[in-house]
């Protein structure tokens, strides 16, 4: 049977599909990195750095592209369906691979559950009559059934979710453009006014555009689900290649050039969390001149909200069942239907979210919010185990198959000693800055946690070995 096909024994065999197309990748990467952090919380962002946040935006987006740049050397040289832990397996060992794996489910398994919130938060302004734990059920349920049916199915649904999110981006930027240069009817243009006045272009200052980069860092996350889908195609190292590189070209225009047209547009201190939080984007668009502005954000936000529910559960699956397929998560879980999918991996994954709609609803200020702090910072603890994997690996494949560097991480090992003590820097700033300092302190439990896990698992498999083996030994010396 041809490459784009599993065999029909798959459910045994446990081989995912490669179904995934050139499009499907394409777009994956170009929406993947686009969440509801930039249309909403870039507000937040620009009104504590003023328009330096453009520097913090694109302070971000420089460390993103190194990880990235790392991992898709990894990808391209390994390309294997599941997750980022089968490298941090292959460069460190099984305790790297046991940690990232469950660092990663559990952080987009919590992701998940404040994506159907957020969702849910949405939907309730169109429907006061239905309960919003209701609305979540059914987000969650629609989007899990769309993950369940084929990996075809999530590809196809991302690939719409993300069309429209980069659509109503370029339409921003465009009409943005023409504004700022005066050639929009009706209107009169600020230029560029709005970026050096009131306070200048740092008003609280460069350490304010640096801590503000801290926050921008955390809305790029899940840049990898390129490279993880790339691995369920057809062409696994070629698409991982290609998914890496627009990386950069994405940053700079999706998040770069879309906040600098925003703070050109809207004067930094415009208050976009007041009684009710306001995207940057509506606003700019309302001084545009554009009607019905707010509804329109609100759909683009709501795809984008949904784009990373959909996204999550794909995530999770993958990772837990790499996790499974390497025997630290229970076996039942590994199993496939005739399609390829993960059935079981999935569910476990949005049982999860399911609970984490439960826990927000009845405990809304404790326990919910616990789970988000506890996963604030675990994204640079999985990427710095990765960082460390790629230098591992590296030079493991200059020794013995040189011929797999197709994709280089560039001034190596410099760049990459570089990328991870940029991670240490913002781990620190974290836990200097009081709002995120209970974020990394709750974050070094989980991963506490898990490593304390991994050594009880593995004494308990040295344990029940001895017992095996000691039976065997004495019936030897009785013969």
């Amino acid at each position: 049977m041809g490459n784009n096909h599993v065999q029909q024994d798959s459910s045994t065999q446990g081989q995912l599909q490669n179904t995934l197309k050139n499009r499907h990748v394409t777009m994956i990467a170009l929406g993947g990195i686009i969440g509801a952090g930039l249309f909403v919380g870039s507000g937040a962002v620009i009104n504590s750095s003023g328009p330096a946040a453009v520097i913090s935006y694109a302070l971000s987006g420089a460390l993103m592209f190194l990880v990235m740049r790392m991992i898709g050397e990894m990808a391209v040289a390994q390309p294997r369906a599941g997750s980022i832990s089968e490298y941090a397996r292959s460069g460190l060992g099984n305790w790297a691979g046991f940690s990232v794996g469950w660092l990663y489910w559990y952080m987009w398994v919590i992701v998940a559950a404040i994506e159907a919130v957020a969702g849910a938060g949405i939907l309730v302004n169109y429907f006061p009559n239905i309960p919003p734990w209701f609305l979540c059920l059914v987000l969650l349920v629609i989007l899990t059934l769309t993950n369940l049916y084929s990996v075809k199915s999530f590809a196809e649904t991302e690939f719409w979710f993300a069309s429209i999110k980069i659509c109503a981006i370029v339409f921003f930027i465009v009409l943005g453009t023409v504004y700022l240069l005066g050639f929009w009817p009706g209107s009169e243009s600020p230029g560029l006014s709005n970026i050096y006045t009131s306070g200048g272009f740092f008003p609280h200052g460069i350490v304010a555009a640096l801590i503000g980069s801290v926050t921008c860092l955390f809305s790029m996350g899940g840049a990898e689900i390129a490279t993880i889908a790339a691995a369920e195609s057809d062409e696994p190292a070629k698409l991982a290649s290609k998914a890496t590189k627009q990386v950069m070209n994405r940053i700079l225009f999706f998040y770069v050039i879309s906040v600098l047209v925003i703070v050109a547009i809207v004067p930094w201190n415009f208050e976009f969390a007041g009684v009710a939080i306001k995207s940057p984007f509506a606003v700019a668009l309302e001084q545009v001149g554009i009607p019905f502005a707010p509804f329109l954000m609100e759909i683009v936000v709501l795809t984008a909200v949904l784009s990373s529910l959909n996204s999550c559960i794909y995530i999770t699956s993958r990772s837990l069942f790499t996790l499974t397929r390497k025997g630290d998560a229970p076996k039942f879980l590994i199993k496939l239907n005739k399609r390829g999918v993960p059935v079981r991996a999935i569910l476990a994954g949005t049982l999860f979210g399911y609970v984490g709609v439960i826990l927000n609803y009845f405990f809304p200020e404790t326990v919910f919010l616990f789970l988000i702090n506890s996963a604030g910072a675990v994204m640079l603890f999985y990427y710095l185990i990765v960082a460390f994997a790629q230098i591992r690996l590296r030079r493991k494949l200059e020794q013995e198959a040189p011929e797999k560097l197709q994709l280089k991480m560039w001034l190596f090992p410099y760049l990459s000693y570089l990328t991870i003590f940029w991670m240490m820097v913002v781990i620190a700033v974290m836990a200097w800055i009081p709002s995120t300092r209970s974020q990394v302190i709750l974050s070094l439990i989980s991963f506490g946690a898990i490593l304390g896990a991994y050594f009880i698992k593995n004494r308990y498999i040295k344990r029940a070995q001895n017992q095996v083996a000691e039976p065997i030994e004495e019936h030897i010396d009785a013969r």
